[in-house]
């Protein structure tokens, strides 16, 4: 008799494991079965009055709002019978690995080795296959490592909080401004003249501007005299900045700083025909500007000559930013990029388009975006993802990807900011990647580690994205945030299929929410700064105004992985290059080189505020030969520079060599000539 009721709790429980682990489909983070899956709890804020309708899973099955796209490309090739054998191997050897590891552990924390084999051909819209898997370098075989990176304060007080930060080529001397309208900083300019306050008899003696050295930390204070506050700016083809925008007097100015030891801002007022206050500059093709956007101006306009003024008749109405606008924006700050057919992506608030700017017409709507708003004040982030181009490049077309991660729901900002008590909406958990040069072109949608909302996108050396700084819940806004995303995540560029696209790297302890920024520098290393959630400098706040400055060192700098960082040799080297020329750049190491692991890119050093990295770019150059052993230990490579300036505007870039996946000691400036 005992037996007998024993059987009886025994089986049903059999039958619940049973069903669990063979008729229910398991729960593999690192291979989301429904990747963009977000629970009903969280749908309530997918409203502001934009319909998230169907959207059309590569496989041409329609899914749901919430169910966009299972996995990313790296399984678009699983028709042929070879890959599906290899992904059976695959899949048995993730469940051994499974097994070893920690039960609690979510996602794979891991690197692995990258074959060059495990190339991803992804047909195009035309159905021609992408045949860049057959380049050499094209995907490059990279070192394992268990580092999860490093931090590093390199300045405990910078005296401006960086609300705006560029690096300038040649001088490595990194631009930090804030605004003036608080009239206060930790830094007190060296003496006078002070700015005079408009419309007051005050004096400001604070500084607002400085030029800090990258790796001497040296501090110099800049005069500024029009408002930055929430500006926008780009490098021109000489290296100077050339920053657009700001608040009330600065709204309608441009400003330009030169590459000097003595160089001080010029300031251009009155040289805008609208105001420009949260706009984005974006560089042509020519090197030129244009400037998008700004609160209540649904416009745009090219920035004009040094010392010249626009008209409002030079001002263009675009019509898609009206459109795009919520009650509370969400589409201020624009991700705007240079495509490499010379047309512009746009995306605001969740929607998307290719804009024509000889004609002004928009050429091409992208399918919307599901799962909230992205822009600010919902403030996602977005990139351009790496340029891969071949030796001897004759394609006509050029692929290119934006990827857009994280945002808020469309109600986050009203919640946060304009509700009491305030509720913080959690921010969004998904990164939507899509080829923009595709007509046809899907959003592929995976979710992150953990939500992520006034965080920076930043490109590294290597091709990789690195996703740091920001918050969990809230919005942008003064005090509209919390839970401080203290954790860099790694997205893989690329990868072999096999593990998650996400790695949870080391966590900083400064919290980097609302107004941070960040600079790549010339050693790989991640130049982290700012932080400022209140109406001026407070030292008592929930987040105080951050002034200190710290580096990130990613995994790639692994001090086990030293012996693979190369040098350039940039006297034996071209710095400065034509379109399409064959050029020459020399390296020494320790190591004997093989070319599969060898890897050159150019990176376009971008102007970063409010979680948008203005023309941030990064190229893979084609290797055309491979000269060993010119000397001991030194190897010359012969490169291709970008065919034509949709693919790398003229101006000045970073050149990287990395091998084995480690980017050499440090980068070399390298102009490309108009």
């Amino acid at each position: 008799m005992a037996l007998f009721w024993r059987g009886l709790i025994i089986l049903p429980l059999l039958f619940v494991y049973a069903s669990s682990h063979f008729i229910y489909t398991k729960r593999h983070f690192d291979k989301p079965e429904v990747v963009g899956f977000k629970d009903l709890d969280y749908l309530h804020g997918d409203g502001g009055g934009f319909l998230s309708g169907p959207i059309e899973a590569d496989d041409g099955v329609k899914a749901s709002k919430t169910v966009v796209e299972a996995e990313s490309d790296d399984d678009d090739n699983d028709d042929n019978d070879g890959d599906k054998k290899s992904k059976k191997k695959n899949e048995k050897k993730n469940k051994k690995e499974k097994k070893n590891s920690k039960k609690d552990k979510k996602y794979d924390e891991s690197f692995h080795t990258l074959p060059v084999e495990s190339l991803v051909n992804e047909k195009g819209g035309d159905g021609n296959t992408d045949d860049s898997s057959q380049l050499v370098g094209y995907n490059v075989v990279t070192a394992k490592t268990t580092f999860k990176g490093s931090w590093e304060l390199f300045v405990e007080n910078s005296g401006v909080s960086a609300m705006h930060v560029v690096l300038l080529p040649n001088i490595n001397q990194a631009l930090i401004f804030d605004a003036t309208v608080w009239k206060v900083s930790k830094l007190k300019l060296p003496g006078p003249p002070c700015r005079h306050v408009e419309g007051t008899n005050e004096e400001d003696c604070f500084a607002h501007s400085i030029l800090l050295d990258v790796e001497t930390a040296h501090i110099r204070p800049l005069r500024l005299n029009y408002d930055t506050w929430c500006s926008s700016g780009a490098l021109d083809i000489n290296g100077r900045l050339v920053s657009t925008g700001g608040y009330n007097n600065g709204s309608d100015t441009v400003r330009i700083l030169d590459l000097c030891d003595t160089c001080e801002w010029q300031e251009f007022p009155g040289a805008l025909g609208n105001g420009r206050w949260y706009a984005t500059q974006v560089t042509l093709a020519d090197g030129k500007f244009v400037v998008f956007g700004g609160r209540d101006f649904p416009t745009y306009e090219f920035v004009p000559p040094e010392g010249q003024k626009n008209t409002i008749n030079e001002v263009i109405n675009f019509p898609f930013l009206k459109e795009t606008h919520d009650p509370v924006e969400n589409n201020l700050y624009p991700f705007v990029f240079l495509s490499t057919d010379g047309n512009l992506f746009i995306f605001a608030n969740n929607r998307s388009v290719l804009l024509n700017t000889h004609t002004h017409t928009i050429i091409h709507e992208f399918p919307m975006l599901p799962g909230g708003a992205r822009n600010y004040p919902s403030s996602g982030c977005a990139s351009l993802l790496p340029i891969m181009l071949k030796p001897n490049e004759d394609r006509k077309s050029i692929p290119a990807e934006v990827l857009v991660c994280g945002g808020t729901p469309h109600d986050a900002y009203t919640k946060a900011d304009l509700q009491r008590p305030k509720v913080f909406l959690p921010g969004n958990t998904d990164c939507a990647r899509i080829d923009i040069t595709k007509r046809n072109g899907k959003w592929k949608i995976q979710n992150m580690p953990s939500a992520r909302l006034l965080g920076d996108m930043v490109v590294l050396p290597t091709g990789d994205v690195l996703l740091v700084n920001g918050a969990k819940t809230g919005s942008a806004g003064w005090d509209d945030a919390r839970d401080p995303n203290l954790h860099p995540v790694l997205y893989k560029f690329q990868t072999d299929g096999t593990g998650s696209k996400f790695t949870v790297l080391n966590p900083s302890n400064i919290p980097r929410m609302y107004h941070s920024s960040f600079a790549v520098l010339p050693d790989a290393k991640i130049l982290i700064a700012g932080s400022n959630t209140n109406p001026g400098y407070l030292d008592d706040a929930l987040f105080p105004t951050e002034v200190r400055v710290e580096k990130f060192s990613p995994h790639y700098l692994d001090p086990n992985l030293g012996m693979f960082q190369q040098e350039i040799i940039v006297e034996n080297s071209n710095n400065q290059v034509k379109y399409g020329q064959k050029f020459t750049v020399q390296i020494r190491g320790n190591v004997e080189i093989d070319q599969q692991k060898l890897q050159v890119t150019i990176y376009s050093p971008p102007f970063v505020t409010h979680g948008v990295a203005m023309n941030q770019r990064l190229i893979q150059l084609g290797i055309v030969e491979f000269n060993k052993n010119v000397a001991i230990n030194t190897n010359n490579i012969v490169l291709q520079a970008p065919i034509n300036s949709n693919i790398a505007p003229p101006g000045y870039y970073m050149l990287f060599v990395n091998y084995n996946g480690i980017p050499c000691r440090r980068s070399m400036w390298v102009r490309i000539l108009p």
